[in-house]
């Protein structure tokens, strides 16, 4: 099968939705396809062979954060002409609601179209302002994914329409076989030290960090050797800035790393924890720490309890309450018999989420799709974005 699939998210910049297409990609090449992505990006960016650079992307508030997106004549005909090149059995568009590449395909597209919704949120404000091209690009959309059931719910009761829930997957063999970092994790005994791991933008308060910070402040003064493992975008001397002096030297800050040493952080740690307080619709950083075979401490938002099996395959703590997450961090740390459970469970539970077994399923979406519209050719006339 020959398939396109499109990323609204510049590639310069890591992210979910980013790792999500590279990820997915590289499983249908493995499962015998023939794959092109298509994403913003510079020219000169280093990319897979597999990846279309669509050109410089601009910042754009999304969803609480910022997205980098690719608009305009110019990336309409780049998105044009790729289709036109890959002639592709299915067109997989990601987040076709943003302003960008994938919404810009769909209403390019000729044949059959997949979309897959990331993330709860209904549209976008500049969407909200165009409700007639909002309902073009859905109408142009043969079969809908959603990576949670949050997302999905988003579907039935805003967007007029189902979708078939697949959750993010996970390359589990790239991180249980990975060694961890020099002297990571160390001793955790009862009491004494740990190490517990951050991956996130720590200046963004819906990713949580100052509750985090405020737990392990509080724990550090019991625990003499708790170390803190941060790793994601930001300057070292801001993130110092959150810390007491004293507490410095228990705080590594690795800044945004590589996916291999993304995977090389997670199988540094004793628990990771996810402070986030919303915003999320499934949580790919969870089943990745579950892979690497850390134990998960996560807020009780609906898509992490979902990932983590209602409790079963992680700890979960009160939404915003860091000492809450201080008491179930220092029982965990001094409970290596419950930290070995939650991992073992965490092992079935993440086997679902193996990107050969995601990508089977995702595959069964497109079979639906290339069937649904029957060879038929849509109409490609469409008018304010030419």
């Amino acid at each position: 099968m020959r398939i396109g699939i499109v990323c609204p998210y510049s590639f310069d910049v890591p992210g979910g939705v980013q790792n999500h297409v590279v990820d997915l990609a590289e499983a249908l090449i493995g499962l015998g396809h023939e794959v092109s992505v298509l994403a913003p990006a510079d020219e000169d960016s280093p990319l897979p062979p597999y990846v279309t650079a669509a050109g410089r992307s601009v910042p754009l508030p999304y969803n609480g954060s910022v997205a980098r997106v690719t608009f305009g004549p110019v990336s309409t005909a780049r998105v044009r002409r790729w289709i036109a090149r890959g002639d592709f059995d299915v067109l997989h568009v990601h987040e076709p609601l943003t302003l960008s590449l994938s919404l810009l395909a769909v209403l390019s597209a000729r044949g059959p179209v997949v979309a897959t919704f990331h993330t709860a949120i209904t549209r976008s404000r500049a969407l909200t302002a165009a409700q007639g091209l909002l309902q073009l690009v859905l109408e142009r959309i043969t079969g809908r994914i959603a990576v949670s059931a949050l997302a999905r719910k988003v579907q039935v009761e805003h967007l007029d329409g189902g979708a078939v829930e697949i959750p993010n997957g996970v390359a589990v063999a790239k991180f249980a076989g990975v060694a961890p970092l020099p002297g990571l994790p160390g001793d955790c005994g009862p009491g004494t030290g740990g190490t517990i791991g951050f991956l996130g933008r720590f200046t963004e308060s819906r990713k949580g960090f100052a509750i985090l910070r405020d737990a392990f402040v509080a724990l550090a003064r019991q625990r003499p050797g708790l170390r803190l493992l941060v790793a994601g975008p930001g300057e070292r001397d801001e993130l110092y800035d959150y810390f007491p002096p004293d507490l410095h030297d228990r705080v590594t800050f690795l800044g945004l790393v590589s996916e291999p040493d993304k995977a090389r952080m997670l199988r540094s740690v004793h628990v990771y924890v996810a402070p986030n307080t919303g915003g999320e619709s499934f949580g790919m950083i969870l089943t990745e720490a579950m892979a690497a075979g850390a134990a998960v401490v996560a807020s009780d938002l609906d898509a992490f309890r979902r990932v983590l099996d209602g409790g079963r395959a992680g700890e979960l703590f009160p939404n915003g309450d860091a000492a809450a997450l201080q008491r179930v961090l220092g029982a965990l740390l001094d409970d290596p018999a419950r930290r070995a459970e939650l991992v073992a469970c965490a092992d079935q539970v993440v086997a679902a989420y193996d990107w050969p077994v995601v990508a089977r399923r995702v595959l069964e979406v497109y079979a639906a799709a290339i069937e649904a519209t029957d060879g038929r050719v849509m109409d490609q006339e469409w008018a304010g974005l030419g």
